[in-house]
């Protein structure tokens, strides 16, 4: 299958601290693929490099572009869209301007904005019902709805997720990935960082585990799930 976002030999450090080495890998059109691990693997710094807040060396293309020279806006453009795991939404804006904000690339073809809006409420009606709602206000799986319909309204073809299950309780959990699973029916590729791996492998289509910077094992999530090593060390006393 044609690569979507592909990988190879990426490093990167902040604070003079290899934080990422050697990292390759691929997502393939219309499919989930989760990066696992431990706190301090480096899965947050590899999202922030993929979509340029971190400086990075190595090879990374999206679609066939390069995008070694691309700003955050480019990559936008292109159809890759972060989820962070702060969610960082403007606490004292409503929830509909929130989502507007996330259309900003679009703001110009209002038919495109409405269109947006209009999915990501179907999606997410708790979000419609809460529209005029200051965001700081709502629940944590409210906020992380909101989080993940303003990166809708970009139209992203990648959706990149940092930690969507942090700070959930398990129901939540089992619907927040729910809908992310969902997103991959609507067409939007993810690549899924997560450190609750049971859940994450449960979703996706494709794992890859890190351990301190670098990929310790790859395979089908399926296969992983069965993973003896795997199950020793992280999926033990995980739950859903």
């Amino acid at each position: 299958m044609t690569a979507l976002l592909e990988l190879s030999d990426v490093h990167v450090s902040y604070n003079r601290v290899a934080a990422v080495r050697g990292v390759s890998f691929r997502v393939e059109a219309g499919r989930i693929v989760t990066v696992i691990g431990p706190n301090g693997a480096g899965k947050t710094t590899l999202l922030g490099a993929i979509m340029g807040l971190l400086p990075w060396r190595g090879r990374a293309s999206f679609d066939g572009v390069d995008l070694a020279r691309l700003e955050v806006e480019d990559r936008v453009e292109l159809g890759m869209g972060l989820v962070p795991e702060q969610r960082e939404l403007f606490a004292a804006m409503s929830v509909a301007d929130n989502l507007l904000l996330g259309g900003y690339s679009v703001r110009r073809d209002r038919g495109r904005l409405r269109a947006g809006l209009d999915d990501v409420y179907g999606l997410f009606p708790r979000l419609a019902e809460r529209r005029r709602q200051q965001a700081g206000t709502l629940s944590g799986g409210e906020r992380q709805m909101l989080a993940l319909g303003r990166a809708l309204m970009a139209r992203p073809r990648l959706l990149l997720l940092d930690e969507p299950s942090l700070g959930l309780a398990p129901l939540i959990v089992r619907d927040i990935l729910r809908i992310v699973a969902g997103l991959r029916e609507r067409g939007v590729s993810i690549l899924l960082v997560e450190q609750n791996a049971r859940a994450a492998l449960e979703i996706a289509d494709e794992g890859y585990v890190l351990e301190t910077g670098e990929i310790g094992l790859h395979g089908k999530a399926a296969a992983l799930l069965g993973d003896p090593r795997l199950t020793s060390l992280y999926l033990g006393g995980e739950t859903t």
